[in-house]
């Protein structure tokens, strides 16, 4: 079985590799780049937006081709905001906060370039690089999941990897892949019943990559709580809060460091007019005009609603472990949560890694109910 399983792995790592490097060559220069770019150029250059922004563009400008240029100057789809932040450092700059606070994934873009990798590479590479190892710990869960079925394992992975929004997080220049390789991480330390504190470690590297995930962290550490107090004769799990609270203090530290300007801010400049320079006039909607682009997303969202929903309810249907099922409605009620706090429903890949994890954990309740997937009842 080791020799069966080692070919599998290296079947699968063969064709990961492919598609690894097919990614490389169909890298995608978009709007994000600036913003990354310019929080590397402010680490040398903190007290001049000029420099900044000149090193910025001339550094996309050498390895973008004409028309992804464009697109990055807000050419090829019409957007005035971001064509002034290719002409105006100020504008740039005060698009900064919005990036900087996403520290762990800077600090590793951080680390290319200080090898010597061209910065918009440095921040290309770590999609890339992210992608290879998601596949790796894809397989690693799989084959935690399905011990004795190793043709099913580097499936699931490459049918995993080969999706549209996989592959779109996979060349572009965002958190989104690194993030996901920890919420994989994350979701293997649970099924695998590690140390709490692991798995409070991998929840702080993740809202280090992305802050907003601060509210998946939260949300986990309260439904462990609630498990605990249940079926611990009603004990309060004291370590849980401790954590929930040390994670909260690091947000709330993150934001208020780099002066992020908040949600009211981003939700403006998103869904009802991006603001050249933010400054300019404050983020004023009412709850109707919230209330309204949500309706009006709605529209988009029906595929990851409709699937998650689907998931779910097989889940239920598979498994009658509580921990199982408290596992799944906190992955599916996080979609939900999200789409609330930031309704881009046309960008699956914000709702990607939770779907994800919710179809590991569908594919866990089989393995239960079905003694490995061999189809044997217990």
């Amino acid at each position: 079985m080791k020799a069966k399983w080692g070919i599998s792995f290296l079947v699968m790592l063969s064709a990961l590799a492919f598609l690894t490097i097919n990614s490389y060559k169909n890298r995608i220069y978009d709007w994000d780049l600036p913003g990354y770019l310019a929080c590397l150029y402010s680490l040398d250059y903190p007290n001049s937006s000029e420099k900044v922004h000149f090193l910025t563009y001339r550094s996309i400008k050498k390895e973008a081709s004409a028309q992804q240029y464009k697109d990055i100057s807000g050419l090829v789809i019409p957007n005035k905001a971001i064509q002034f932040f290719e002409k105006n450092a100020q504008g740039l700059e005060e698009q900064i906060p919005y990036y900087k606070i996403k520290v762990g994934y800077n600090f590793v873009v951080s680390i290319f370039y200080s090898l010597g990798v061209s910065g918009p590479h440095s921040v290309l590479l770590v999609s890339i690089f992210s992608y290879f190892f998601s596949g790796v710990v894809l397989f690693c869960i799989f084959k935690v999941i399905f011990p004795e079925n190793y043709i099913l394992a580097p499936l699931l992975t490459l049918g995993i990897l080969l999706l549209p929004t996989a592959r779109f997080m996979s060349k572009s220049p965002s958190p989104d892949m690194l993030g996901f390789v920890f919420l994989l991480l994350f979701i293997l330390a649970i099924i695998k019943k590690l140390n709490q504190w692991i798995i409070f470690s991998v929840l702080l590297i993740t809202v280090l990559i992305r802050p907003d995930y601060i509210i998946f962290a939260l949300t986990y550490l309260f439904m462990q709580i609630v498990f605990k107090f249940i079926k611990l004769n009603k004990n309060i799990d004291l370590s849980s809060i401790f954590q929930g609270l040390l994670l909260a203090g690091i947000y709330l530290c993150i934001v208020n460091y780099y002066e992020y300007p908040g949600w009211k801010d981003l939700f403006y400049d998103t869904f009802i007019q991006r603001r050249p320079l933010i400054t300019a006039h404050l983020a004023n909607f009412s709850f109707n005009d919230y209330l309204n682009i949500l309706f009006n997303k709605l529209i988009n969202f029906k595929k990851v609603s409709l699937a998650s929903t689907a998931i779910l309810g097989m889940i239920f249907y598979f498994s009658r472990n509580l921990w199982v099922r408290m596992i799944s409605v906190f992955l599916f009620a996080n979609i939900f949560i999200k789409f609330l706090i930031f309704p881009d429903s046309a960008s699956v890949r914000f709702f990607f890694g939770f779907i994800i994890l919710l179809f590991v954990v569908l594919m866990y309740s089989l393995s239960e109910r079905y003694n490995g997937f061999k189809l044997n009842r217990n």
